[in-house]
């Protein structure tokens, strides 16, 4: 059990604690199960966790405060959970840097394959946006303009055309938007549908009206876009998706 990723799971319902931490714990994973923001805190204070399911909707701080409070000085991921007739609390939520979301009511097996999949993108195996018989993908670098990322961390980095690439300012990326900026380093000036941006980023069951690409975009463009509201590096193409436009150079095997 020790091998598998320690997952906390913060929400306000006492069955849905119960029902969550018998299931994942019956697949192997260790659990740990809190009421609210200031047990959350307690708990990642003194306890090292690699996944979590935060509710929106908490008493004192809501889920969407404390998502927001810990993607300024964390990048654990996190999976939230809304209410099914709350489409703005998951758009809020991907922006504020969570790294995916379940509408209540949810089958335990649907939230089970999402925690897989986040682990997969972020650090327990390889990304699912990297093609299994690429060889050598795993460990490579990637350059294009001032930029480095590195797949083999999980790290993109601001450098300088003479900076030493460890060097370089750290970018902070959700596991999200890690993947996606790696499917446009791997199809440069290539136009890629929202479907297939989809396809790569979260192939464990996509579908069309997924709004995730768009919000994680945004962000992604915020973050190393000049100008984020006259993007250059990726373009919106009207009708067709999306283009990555610098010449991208493979810096590692």
């Amino acid at each position: 059990m020790a091998d598998f990723p320690h997952i906390l799971i913060v929400d306000d319902d006492l069955e849905i604690r119960d029902l969550l931490s018998t299931f994942l714990q019956k697949h192997g994973y260790p659990v740990t199960a809190v009421a609210d923001g200031i047990e959350m805190h307690q708990q990642l204070a003194t306890h090292p966790y690699d996944l979590m399911v935060l509710d929106v909707m908490l008493p004192g701080e809501d889920g969407l405060t404390l998502c927001r409070q810990l993607r300024a000085s964390s990048t654990l991921p996190i999976i939230m959970l809304t209410a099914v007739d709350e489409d703005m609390d998951r758009i809020i939520g991907l922006e504020m840097g969570a790294d995916d979301y379940v509408t209540k009511p949810f089958n335990p097996r649907e939230l089970l394959a999402r925690i897989k999949a986040v682990l997969r993108r972020f650090d327990y195996g390889q990304s699912a946006a990297i093609s299994p018989s690429a060889p050598g993908l795993g460990t490579a670098q990637f350059g294009f303009e001032s930029w480095l990322l590195d797949v083999g961390r999980r790290e993109l980095r601001a450098v300088g055309p003479t900076s030493d690439p460890q060097g370089g300012t750290l970018v902070s990326l959700t596991a999200g938007e890690f993947d996606l900026l790696l499917a446009f380093v791997e199809h440069p000036q290539r136009v890629l549908t929202r479907d297939q941006l989809l396809e790569q980023t979260k192939g464990y069951g996509a579908v069309g009206f997924d709004r995730s690409i768009d919000v994680q975009l945004s962000r992604l463009r915020r973050k190393i876009e000049p100008n984020p509201k006259e993007p250059i590096l990726i373009k919106t193409v009207r009708g067709g998706g999306y283009l990555f436009t610098p010449t991208v150079h493979r810096l590692g095997t």
